[in-house]
């Protein structure tokens, strides 16, 4: 992939950023490889680059790591389980879906499908919660469990190429914070790196929100 200007910028300030606070938060090593993946992943998903697949396993790695050693086991088999092997078939179902510049071909859905989403979200929340509140050192069980249904679907939508993923990462952002603010209060391993990775989400997911939609209204312009 060619690295223009932009792209290279970011990568540097992401890697000053995540150094400087790896060295300041005494978590280079993991927390900060977390934070610098968390930057970079964001980032080229939201300029419709594939390689951001490629980063976001390794950060999925990295935080299902994190989560097991702070007793966020929801988040810790999503992690696994889920979120692992789609960042292989996000990979190659967007490098099947290219434009001419090499992006992603950004799609929209009805109201309908906001519905489906909404209802699964709330009902796989309650479930999961249920189930998690049963592991004796479980946390934040039902937070937990809101995060990651929520995350599970803003990734198939985003591997699907649909813009509104996005909005639904920010919403999963404000339970993330919430989380690892916690976490962080009570100290839990690699905490604060990864508070950082999800204040750094939000910004993110806002350009990608208005990147997206941008594309998206290209994209009806062209089919008219």
């Amino acid at each position: 992939m060619k690295i223009n200007k932009r792209n290279l910028l970011v990568v540097t300030l992401s890697t000053i950023f995540s150094i400087v606070s790896g060295v300041l938060t005494k978590d280079l090593i993991v927390g900060g490889v977390i934070l610098l993946t968390s930057l970079l992943c964001s980032y080229y998903q939201s300029i419709g680059k594939k390689v951001s697949f490629i980063i976001g396993l390794i950060n999925c790695l990295l935080m299902s790591y994190v989560c097991f050693n702070n007793h966020l086991y929801g988040t810790f088999l999503i992690c696994i389980l889920f979120v692992a092997p789609s960042q292989i078939i996000g990979f190659i179902n967007w490098n099947k879906n290219q434009n001419k510049d090499k992006n992603v071909k950004v799609r929209e859905f009805t109201f309908k499908n906001s519905i489906i989403i909404t209802f699964s979200c709330i009902f796989g929340s309650f479930v999961l919660g249920y189930l998690l509140s049963l592991i004796p050192s479980q946390n934040l069980a039902f937070m937990d469990a809101s995060s990651n249904c929520i995350n599970i679907c803003a990734t198939i939508l985003m591997i699907l190429r649909f813009k509104e993923s996005w909005w639904i990462f920010i919403f999963n952002n404000i339970i993330d914070l919430s989380i690892w603010i916690i976490m962080a209060i009570n100290h839990g391993p690699s905490s604060l790196m990864v508070l950082l990775s999800s204040l750094a989400y939000l910004l993110i997911n806002v350009y990608g929100i208005i990147k997206w939609s941008i594309e998206a209204k290209k994209n009806r312009t062209n089919k008219e």
